[in-house]
């Protein structure tokens, strides 16, 4: 026999494509299982205050782009005009008290760079 014989209702076909199986076959017969069925979980949102989407209406943000410039004035800036203003800079201009950063070899940084974790990448 055909698999289409078989079938309780040979005029409909059984289009299985894409959909996997909630059970399996034994000795003929088709045995379920509970666990293979699939289970949609949603989240219960009852007193969830912020709405799921955004508004068209909300106002666009104009952000301008973030510069070495200003990277160097939120890292770097505070220590130095600290440093400038206690007088703890050499006559080069290098600290006389160095942070460990400022210790760092420019291969020692390079390598802390590109370390695990790093933000580089």
């Amino acid at each position: 026999m055909t698999e289409r014989r078989k079938r309780i209702d040979p005029e409909v076909p059984v289009d299985k494509r894409g959909v996997r199986d909630t059970g399996y076959k034994l000795n003929g017969k088709f045995i379920k299982v509970p666990e293979m069925i699939p289970e949609l979980i949603v989240p219960d949102l009852t007193d969830f205050k912020l709405k799921p989407y955004v508004s068209y209406r909300a106002p666009d943000i104009i952000q301008s782009e973030f510069t070495a410039e200003d990277l160097f004035n939120v890292v770097y800036a505070k220590k130095i005009i600290g440093d400038f203003k206690g007088g703890k800079l050499n006559e080069d201009g290098t600290p006389k008290e160095p942070s460990p950063e400022e210790k760092l070899t420019s291969e020692e940084a390079t390598l802390k760079a590109r370390q695990t974790g790093s933000d580089i990448f």
